[in-house]
């Protein structure tokens, strides 16, 4: 099958295109800059950039988009910007992110794309979603709209060595004797582990029966966040006791943790505003539709862990 990759400098587009490869696809990519991407396989160690056709171009723009999508199959939007918006302003990140993925859909659509793939957010169970959450769902809707036989997953947070996320959660546990978790500590959610979201979305390529839908995946153990850092902690054999704090003061919070973990604002307080309920998938059946077997919480930890330990010292290990 004739595939088109996009988000190849993400950790989940570099860890899904070996994978592609060993199904015997045939891989074009598009990005922005072909020295992010090389650092991006470079970091797993499994591919390089000869192994795939890359075209450079911007969804936003729709620069090269239509020349990579010609004789394509199956197209991958691994694409999602948690970068500061262009006026400072709710609207303009929207905005771009819906002109990225109309860009992208309909050039999908005139070249007879069969199906589009996308990997977006699961949605909280109550309270209002973050801008961030509700772009995703915005996208997904362009996308399922512009191909009826597309796939959307939404998944919280993917555990893998390059997953933001995950390294923001870790450099805490490493640089915080006492763990103060905000208000939004006891909602739940379920890790998922990288390895999972990889065979998940190989699988969406070829699978006659997802098509036309939106599957929310997950791990198979639902955690509090506070059990979440607990169990992060003791993994990496450290004696980190939390608080819990009766409060959130998000934009002030985020800017404290992102300066402890020495991260980006821009990121972590997107993630942060997203915490106003459980991010639960609404049902359990993806893993048994894409057949895929779930990794548990722990064994998904430990492999970040070593996979990361393999490029890069970890302080607390």
């Amino acid at each position: 099958m004739r595939i088109l990759l996009t988000g190849l400098s993400g950790f989940v587009g570099a860890a899904l295109m070996p994978r592609l490869l060993e199904q015997g696809h045939e891989l074009r990519a598009l990005a922005r800059d072909r020295e992010r991407v090389r650092r991006a396989l470079a970091f797993g160690g499994t591919a390089n950039l000869d192994d795939v056709d890359l075209r450079l171009g911007d969804t936003l723009s729709g620069e090269g988009v239509t020349a990579a999508m010609r004789g394509i199959d199956v197209a991958y939007y691994l694409i999602h910007s948690m970068e500061p918006t262009i006026s400072g302003t709710d609207g303009s990140f929207l905005a771009r992110e819906q002109a990225a993925a109309d860009t992208f859909s309909g050039a999908a659509r005139a070249a007879g794309v069969q199906r589009i793939v996308y990997l977006g957010g699961l949605l909280p169970s109550r309270g209002r979603p973050s801008t961030h959450l509700l772009s995703r769902h915005t996208v997904e809707r362009i996308l399922l709209e512009a191909l009826p036989d597309s796939v959307a997953l939404r998944a919280s947070i993917v555990i893998g060595a390059r997953s933001r996320s995950f390294r923001f959660l870790v450099r805490l546990v490493e640089r915080m004797p006492v763990l103060a978790l905000p208000a939004w500590h006891d909602y739940r959610t379920q890790p998922i582990d990288e390895r999972d979201v990889v065979e998940m979305l190989t699988a969406c390529a070829t699978n006659p029966i997802v098509g036309g839908s939106t599957l929310d995946i997950g791990g198979p153990d639902p955690l509090s966040y506070r059990e979440l850092i607990e169990r992060i902690a003791s993994l990496m054999m450290l004696s980190r006791p939390s608080v819990g704090l009766r409060f959130n003061l998000t934009p002030l919070a985020a800017r404290l943790a992102a300066s402890i973990a020495r991260e980006q604002p821009e990121l972590i307080t997107p993630l942060m505003e997203g915490l106003t309920g459980d991010l639960l998938p609404a049902n359990d059946n993806a893993a048994d539709m894409l057949g895929v077997e779930l990794h548990g919480f722990d064994a998904a930890v430990e492999h970040a862990l070593r996979d990361w330990e393999r490029v890069e010292p970890l302080a607390a290990r």
